[in-house]
């Protein structure tokens, strides 16, 4: 039996908003008539909440049900919040006052594991997409979008059998989420390529990325990307067609054919052009 009783007409939230938006400056404490669920998509910072400061960072789920007062404090400036909200109304869950949500020990602020973290987010940009459009029964894929986030909270919220460790679902996410980042670079090593977008790809913020990365393969993903490129490179190089040390470049993600030539002789100790005559005397 589930700590939360869930019935199909209880289960029915009427979605209000949803949006995605940095906070460049301090918010003002205010309360709604609604619930409101907010993630801290990347960066960190602080929440005022019912007269409590929260420290918070990305994949945080911030929960402020009707009457909650609340209010957003400085962000770091090396790494400003951004954030997904939405509010909605018309629930209700057994052992729960209506249209309330409420965190275990009566907070406000829940942090997701990365796996729930993963989930949460990737429908949160979901949201976002689907709002921006027009598209036909856009309202019922956001209220479907959003009860699966609301059911992913409460999921969590639930107790964890002593069967299941969890730091083996997080190990296993860490190298899971490395080899997808490596397979994206593999994929994608023509194109214009930043840490965003791998973050973004993710559904993960980009410092997260960075330190997962290096943690697991001691190097940074823009770093692992560069060698993936002057590999290709080199192959390129090594045929007897293979054009221009321009269109090689332009070929591997490079627009700037001189900030290509300097990477490849600082990682090989010679120019591209200088290997490819010396790779053409080899063969003959």
């Amino acid at each position: 039996m589930n700590k939360y009783d869930i019935t199909e007409n209880d289960f029915n939230p009427t979605v209000l908003f949803a949006s995605k938006s940095k906070l460049v400056e301090d918010g003002y404490y205010h309360d709604h008539d609604y619930t409101e669920i907010t993630v801290i998509l990347s960066g960190t910072g602080k929440y005022y909440i019912e007269g409590k400061n929260y420290d918070v960072k990305a994949g945080d789920v911030i929960m402020c049900n009707p009457g909650v007062m609340h209010q957003s404090l400085e962000a770091n400036e090396k790494e400003p919040i951004v954030e997904f909200v939405a509010g909605f109304t018309h629930f209700h869950f057994t052992g729960m006052p209506e249209n309330s949500i409420l965190l275990n020990d009566n907070e406000f602020v829940l942090r997701m594991p990365l796996e729930g973290r993963q989930e949460i987010m990737k429908r949160c940009y979901e949201m976002v997409a689907e709002y921006e459009t027009s598209h036909l029964g856009k309202y019922f894929m956001l209220k479907a979008q959003l009860m699966q986030i609301i059911l992913l909270i409460l999921r969590e919220m639930q107790p964890v059998k002593e069967t299941q460790k969890s730091y083996r679902f997080e190990s296993y996410n860490k190298n899971y989420v490395v080899k997808k980042i490596i397979s994206y670079l593999n994929e994608n090593y023509a194109c214009k390529i930043s840490l965003d977008q791998i973050a973004q790809n993710l559904y993960l913020s980009p410092v997260y990325i960075s330190k997962l990365f290096k943690e697991e393969t001691g190097e940074s993903p823009i770093n692992y990307l560069i060698k993936i490129r002057l590999n290709r490179a080199k192959e390129l190089l090594e045929r007897e067609e293979h054009g221009s040390i321009r269109s090689v470049a332009s070929e591997v993600g490079y627009e700037d054919v001189y900030h290509f030539s300097k990477l490849f002789k600082k990682y090989y100790g010679i120019s591209p052009l200088n290997y490819s005559k010396k790779f053409s005397r080899q063969k003959q």
